[in-house]
């Protein structure tokens, strides 16, 4: 995953005085921070259903976020090299659609992380509803948008 800083991420000040701080108060910043939270997240989760290739994964995420997360083949294809020395995915060749693909399968320990993680997310989120009841959204804020700037 690239964590570079986008020039919408840094803070004016910064950009003038030519230092790489970042804009927390960016959409984009938080947008992209919650977005490379949820990709392991929902590799795990696409996964869980069949196994498939990277590409696919790729599209499968998009699908089940509703397009609020749509990672690319470079962000898919590291954490799956990861998930796979790890133990959570294996890989094997196959040909799919005529094509040559390594397509990846959750092991057990993989089933299992993933049910880490969605307790884990749960739990964030009781906590993001509690802040979020607690400061309600403003009318001209965008309730419809996900992760995107």
């Amino acid at each position: 995953m690239d964590l570079a800083l986008a020039p919408s991420d840094v803070s004016p000040a910064a950009a003038r005085s030519g230092q790489a701080r970042v804009d927390y108060g960016s959409h984009a910043y938080w947008a992209g921070t919650i977005k490379m939270g949820l990709s392991k997240f929902f590799i795990l989760r696409v996964l869980h259903d069949r196994p498939m290739h990277g590409y696919d994964i790729a599209r499968a995420v998009e699908q089940v976020t509703g397009g609020c997360c749509s990672p690319t083949e470079g962000t898919v294809y590291p954490v799956l090299r990861e998930f796979e020395s790890g133990g959570y995915v294996t890989a094997h060749e196959d040909v799919v659609q005529g094509r040559q693909r390594r397509v990846y399968r959750l092991t057990d320990s993989g089933r299992a992380a993933f049910q880490v993680a969605l307790t884990a997310w749960r739990e964030a989120s009781r906590a993001l509803e509690d802040t979020s009841r607690a400061f309600p959204q403003p009318p001209t804020a965008d309730a419809s948008a996900c992760c995107g700037p």
